[in-house]
């Protein structure tokens, strides 16, 4: 059987040590990216490994800024699934628009957008400037399943 050929994001993604991962399954009524004309908005992320959260609780207290970074990497990533399973293909993707990042925060931690950087360096190190993009980074209470970190984005395609 022949093997269909990869994306040039993917194998941009494989030079990283990076491997898109399955799409996460939603944990509410809700799907993980949908599309509008050339956007794809892509439901919140968490930072699922094999279906588990490799850590829980808040950055600050538990989670450290730099775990919570690697873990926002693997948002963009699950994100970068979602997209990929309405579009078809990540090489039709012109420009990652806009990045919200949620950080479970601690009442005095005030990193979050040190935190969200890993999600915005992930895109970057994919798109190049394609991967340049608006961002939010806010710090919450607590996030769903207790996970220390959301990321979503939106993508512009053709």
């Amino acid at each position: 059987m022949e093997q269909q050929p990869v994306s040039a994001v993917e194998r941009r993604l494989a030079e990283l040590g990076l491997e898109l991962p399955g799409v996460v399954a939603p944990v509410a009524a809700y799907q993980p990216a949908v599309v509008s004309g050339n956007y794809v908005y892509t439901s919140g992320q968490l930072p699922m490994v094999n279906g588990q959260l490799p850590a829980l609780g808040k950055v600050g207290a538990g989670v450290t800024a730099e775990q919570g970074k690697e873990l926002a990497a693997t948002c963009a990533l699950n994100a970068l699934a979602a997209v990929k399973s309405v579009i078809g293909d990540l090489d039709r993707v012109k420009r990652i628009v806009k990045v919200v990042g949620f950080v479970a925060s601690d009442a005095e931690f005030t990193g979050q957008p040190g935190v969200v950087n890993g999600a915005s360096e992930l895109l970057g190190q994919v798109f190049g400037d394609a991967g340049t993009h608006a961002r939010s980074a806010v710090g919450v209470a607590v996030l769903p399943l207790d996970a220390p970190v959301e990321v979503e984005l939106i993508a512009e395609f053709e």
